[in-house]
């Protein structure tokens, strides 16, 4: 588990690092806008295609942190025991679904390497965006299963 938490918590130091270099580029493209009138050509494709990586990088640190949302309305009042088993159960769903995921990541983005689709004003290559998703998806997948097969929720509340 500790390779995972390495990687789970590198993963989302590059994806805050990215959100900050984003927020940057944002706030001195508005301030320029406002200003003196020069923009920063494509800084609304570089938030997007930035924000949806971010999103794919952070998302491995929610799950060992087991911090995703949990609607326990129905299950607040059921034992501890049954508790973890639907704990394991949604962690098995989770896993499944990141590898679903990660897969047709893959695909979408060979698709967009064969056609060499680009963002309209930047003409930054798409495939890029799609590639870096697919790590942070299979160690999603990995950390998810681990939960579910050795059942240690241990970085919960680090």
């Amino acid at each position: 588990m500790k390779l995972l938490s390495l990687l789970a918590r590198s993963s989302a130091i590059l994806a805050g690092v990215l959100l900050t270099v984003i927020t940057l580029i944002t706030c001195i493209s508005l301030i320029g806008r406002n200003t003196i009138g020069v923009t920063l050509v494509g800084d609304y494709e570089l938030t997007a295609v930035t924000a949806g990586a971010a999103i794919a990088l952070f998302m491995p640190w929610c799950q060992l942190k087991r911090e995703n949302i949990i609607v326990d309305f129905f299950t607040a009042k059921c034992s501890d025991a049954t508790n973890a088993l639907l704990d394991r159960f949604g962690s098995l769903l989770l896993g499944i679904l990141m590898f679903g995921l990660a897969w047709r990541t893959t695909i979408g983005g060979l698709s967009a390497y064969n056609s060499q689709t680009t963002t309209m004003m930047l003409g930054f290559p798409e495939w890029i965006v799609y590639f870096m998703m697919v790590p942070p998806f299979l160690l999603t997948g990995l950390i998810a299963f681990y939960q579910v097969f050795v059942g240690k929720f241990s970085e919960q509340g680090e």
